[in-house]
């Protein structure tokens, strides 16, 4: 007896192509934004405080999301960049992600003393 799932086939009947990898990572740096919204937002309703110095802090989902984009990106062959040029994108997004948490950690800890 073979298990048809239900959630690989669209009300027709018919397959469903799967997920790219590209919208995957999308959705994840999607998921990181919202959870960190929450927690701004519970933040405040529970402190009554808001909290200052994140800018730092709110760039590194969005950094480091472009270099695993940049790094899926190199090993597919519609990429508009070459290979190496994918690695060194991902290498520049990893060292200003690096530089952000340098300079965000502090920023987001002045608000707690």
């Amino acid at each position: 007896m073979t298990d048809t799932s239900s959630h690989d086939q669209e009300p027709g009947g018919t397959k469903r192509p799967p997920t790219s990898p590209i919208k995957r990572i999308l959705a994840w740096i999607g998921l990181v934004y919202m959870v960190i919204l929450v927690g701004l937002n519970t933040f405040f309703l529970f402190t009554g405080t808001m909290l200052s110095g994140l800018g730092g802090i709110l760039l590194c989902p969005a950094l480091l999301g472009l270099a695993i984009l940049s790094l899926q990106g190199a090993r597919m062959e519609e990429f508009p960049l070459g290979k190496w040029q994918g690695n060194t994108l991902a290498a520049l997004c990893v060292a200003a992600f690096l530089l952000c948490l340098y300079f965000g950690i502090p920023g987001l800890l002045a608000n707690f003393t």
